[in-house]
């Protein structure tokens, strides 16, 4: 199968990696720049050094060469680019689309499966992938399991079966709400258990702040049309566990940071890529409060990135909470 995968950052450039072996693969950017030092260098010595790029991989600035006779779109942009990249295809090539990105697009609070309704036709068939997975360990081929999910559940089927890989596990999914509400859910919670690491609560703290963040991500994601068995598979649970404990989490070294007192904009200076759970924390809290489902660790991190509280009074916020039957409106 001919793949182009649009976006060239760590996840994007490691997807490519998993496929190269077993498909016709080009790996586009937006930077002619950057193009260049890939073509030049055959690595991608901006977000993903270290990993040889084959001559077999190719290496595209203008998306319509990128798109040329392809089968099937991996788009590996930040939601942020998700609407513009879904606009640009569209006037190419109505070419099936998978996406990577995770959280909520700017402005809109919309999911990435919202801002794809809202740009492609309705006869381009499009899926969610989701799950455990850090770059840096897909493109050093080490093992990993994660979810494609569309509504429909064929095309969910046919795709994971294409991009299914001897190290990448890919299972499907027709729940593409549920998926993508534990994609975004989970940035937040990784805040609030880097905090917890930083403060040095133990890991029974961390434990028990994973197991309640998974509670609100649940309860959400049920009011809003997903299935709580998707919660406790790889694009929740999963997902969850791997991005509060993973030293690669760039949203728990957010919160790691934070826990040390520095302010949010050096943080996120210092860090140096994108941390979608910073934006998405106060999107989860707008929607949760409009739907009235009560989310307690989304609260304490949105006043914590708000400068309204310190990560000590965070988690003191949290530990001070009446108890309470514990799948209580799980």
């Amino acid at each position: 199968m001919k793949i182009a995968v649009v976006g060239a950052g760590a996840w994007g450039t490691a997807f490519a990696l998993t496929l190269v072996d077993r498909h016709a693969v080009t790996l586009w950017t937006w930077q002619r720049e950057h193009c260049e030092s890939m073509r030049a260098a055959r690595e991608n010595r901006e977000f993903l050094k270290g990993y040889a790029l084959p001559a077999t991989i190719g290496i595209e600035h203008d998306l319509s060469r990128a798109l040329d006779g392809a089968e099937l779109a991996i788009v590996a942009t930040p939601v942020a680019a998700l609407r513009a990249t879904l606009q640009s295809m569209t006037r190419i090539a109505p070419v099936p689309v998978v996406w990577l990105c995770k959280g909520f697009e700017t402005g809109t609070s919309r999911f990435p499966h919202q801002v794809a309704d809202e740009t492609l036709d309705r006869s381009v068939p499009r899926a969610a992938l989701s799950g455990p997975s850090f770059a840096d360990e897909v493109a050093r081929g080490l093992p990993a399991a994660i979810t494609l999910a569309s509504p429909d559940a064929a095309f969910a089927e046919r795709a994971a079966r294409a991009l299914h890989g001897p190290r990448l596990r890919i299972y499907s999914s027709d729940d593409l709400t549920g998926v993508e509400v534990g994609g975004a859910v989970k940035n937040v919670m990784a805040i609030a258990a880097g905090v917890s690491d930083g403060l040095g609560l133990g890991l029974s703290a961390r434990a028990a702040l994973i197991t309640r963040g998974l509670a609100e991500m649940t309860r959400l994601g049920v009011r809003l049309g997903g299935r709580t068995e998707t919660f406790l598979g790889l694009s929740g649970a999963g997902d969850l566990i791997l991005t509060c404990t993973g030293d690669l989490s760039r949203n728990r070294r957010v919160g790691l940071a934070l826990a040390t007192g520095a302010p949010l904009p050096k943080v996120l200076a210092d860090l140096g890529h994108v941390a979608e759970g910073v934006p998405t924390a106060r999107e989860v809290r707008a929607l949760a409060r409009r739907h009235d489902v009560e989310m307690p660790v989304t609260e304490a991190v949105c006043r914590l990135l708000d400068g309204e509280i310190t990560a000590a009074q965070a988690a003191e916020m949290l530990l001070k909470r009446d108890p309470g039957a514990e799948h209580r409106g799980y």
